[in-house]
C-alpha cells in the first residue's frame, strides 16, 4: 500500500537502520523511484539480529544495551509476538560494552523486547550466562536489567546474580495485573502466588532490593472486584514503584475483540488509585535508605546548586550529595557520617502522566504516537522528556 503512494520516495524497514545513510546517499545520487526503493523484511520469519553498535555516549555514565528482539509469549493485548525472537551474539555485546567503557560508561542496562528470552535462538547460552561474562569486564561498575518476565527469577539465577559485585538489585518484574482471572485473560504465564514466591526469594538473596513493576488497569472485562484483588495484592507485596498504564486497544490482538471494553473514566479512576499507592510506597522505601551505607554513581552536577552532585544508588534511587571536590563519574561509598549532605531527589514530574498526555496530543494531530514517543520511552530519563518538549 505504501509503495502506491507517489509522495513516498523510500520505504525502509526496521532492519536497515544501520544502512540508512548509505541508502539515502544512493537514492539521492540515483533518484530511484519509490517502487524501486523498498528495503523491508517479514518480521515473522527474519532470524537475524541487526548488529547496530553504539560507539560513544558523550558525557554519559549509563548505556542501554539491547541484546534481544522479538517475542513469542503471545500476550492477548500485544502485537509484538508476530516478530520472531532474535538474540545478539555474546561476543558482539561484550565488544560494544568494552568499547563504551573506554569512553567513560560504567553502568550498563541490559534490555530487549523480551530480554529473558536471550539466547534461545543461539544454542546453549542464556541471559544469566551473558551477565556473568559482562561482569568479568573490569571497567564495568554496574549491570542493571530492564523489564523481566517473572519466570526468569529462580534460585539458581538469584544465586548467580548475588555473586556479581557489579549487579544492581533492581528488579523490574513485568506483572501487568495482580488478579489471577485477569492474568489468565491476558495469557500471562504465572499466577499471583508465583509472584509472591519470586518477591520473597529476591528479598532473601538481596538486602533491600528495589522491586518495581508495570500494571495495566481497565483490561477488557476487568470488574471492580478484580481491580480490588489487584489493589490488595500490590499493597501486600509492597513494591518500590509501579508504572501504571490504562489499557488501550491494539488492532490485531485478541484483547481488542474482548468484551466488555472498560470506559476511560473507570480506567482513570483505577489508575489514580494505584499511582497514589505507588507514590506512598516509593516514599517509604526511599526513607528507609537514609542512614544506610550506599554506593552512588555520580552522573552530573546538580543544576542551580554549587558543589552538589546527583547520581543513583544501585537500587536506582536518585540522590544528591555535597562535595567541595569535583565528582563527575565517580563512584562514592556513602556512610552515616555523610548523611547530612545526602538527600533523596524525588522527581516532581509524573513521567507516565506526561507520556499519556503526549500520546493523546499526538493522536489528536494524526501522528503515530508509538513512533513519535519511542525516544522518550527508551531514554528512561524524565529530564529527556522535559528537555525535548
Amino acid at each position: 500500500e505504501l509503495s502506491k503512494d507517489t509522495n513516498i520516495d523510500l520505504i525502509i524497514g526496521n532492519n536497515k537502520k544501520k544502512d540508512l545513510i548509505y541508502i539515502l546517499e544512493e537514492h539521492m545520487g540515483e533518484k530511484e523511484s519509490a517502487a524501486e526503493s523498498i528495503e523491508v523484511i517479514d518480521i515473522a520469519h527474519d532470524q537475524e539480529y541487526e548488529s547496530l553498535h553504539v560507539e560513544q555516549l558523550k558525557e554519559h555514565t549509563r548505556a542501554y544495551i539491547k541484546v534481544q528482539d522479538g517475542c513469542n509469549q503471545f500476550c492477548s493485548y500485544c502485537i509484538i509476538p508476530y516478530a520472531r525472537v532474535r538474540s545478539r551474539k555474546m561476543e558482539e555485546v561484550l565488544e560494544e560494552i568494552t568499547n563504551l567503557t573506554k569512553h567513560g560508561c560504567q553502568e550498563f542496562v541490559i534490555t530487549g523486547i523480551h530480554v529473558t528470552s536471550y539466547g534461545k535462538d543461539l544454542g546453549d547460552v542464556t541471559l544469566i550466562d551473558l551477565l556473568e561474562e559482562i561482569a568479568k569486564i573490569p571497567e564495568v561498575k554496574r549491570i542493571r536489567l530492564g523489564s523481566l518476565e517473572p519466570g526468569f527469577i529462580t534460585k539458581d539465577t538469584l544465586d548467580r546474580l548475588s555473586k556479581m559485585e557489579s549487579f544492581c538489585p533492581h528488579f523490574h518484574l513485568s506483572l501487568q495485573s495482580g488478579c489471577d482471572s485477569v492474568l489468565k485473560r491476558m495469557n500471562r504465564k504465572y499466577t499471583t502466588q508465583d509472584i509472591r514466591e519470586k518477591c520473597k526469594a529476591i528479598r532473601e538473596h538481596f538486602q533491600y532490593p528495589a522491586l518495581t513493576t508495570d500494571i495495566i488497569v481497565g483490561f477488557p472485562g476487568e470488574t471492580e472486584e478484580e481491580f480490588e484483588e489487584t489493589r490488595k495484592f500490590l499493597e501486600e507485596i509492597d513494591l518500590y514503584e509501579m508504572h501504571v498504564f490504562k489499557y488501550s486497544i491494539r488492532k490485531g490482538t485478541k484483547a481488542a475483540d474482548m468484551k466488555p471494553q472498560i470506559n476511560d473514566q473507570i480506567k482513570a479512576k483505577r489508575s489514580n488509585v494505584l499511582l497514589k499507592m505507588s507514590k506512598q510506597h516509593q516514599k517509604e522505601f526511599e526513607t528507609k535508605q537514609l542512614g544506610m551505607v550506599k554506593e552512588v554513581l555520580i552522573e552530573e552536577k546538580m543544576h542551580g546548586k554549587d558543589h552538589y552532585y546527583t547520581g543513583h544508588t544501585k537500587e536506582y534511587i536518585k540522590v544528591a550529595l555535597y562535595s567541595e571536590e569535583p565528582l563527575e563519574r565517580d563512584v562514592i561509598i556513602m556512610d552515616n557520617n555523610q548523611t547530612q549532605h545526602f538527600s533523596v531527589v524525588r522527581e516532581e514530574l509524573d513521567v507516565h502522566m506526561i507520556l499519556e498526555r503526549v500520546y493523546e496530543a499526538l493522536q489528536e494531530k494524526g501522528y503515530n504516537p508509538v513512533n513519535q514517543m519511542v525516544g522518550y520511552i527508551m531514554s528512561g530519563d524524565p529530564t529527556y522528556i522535559t528537555s525535548h518538549n
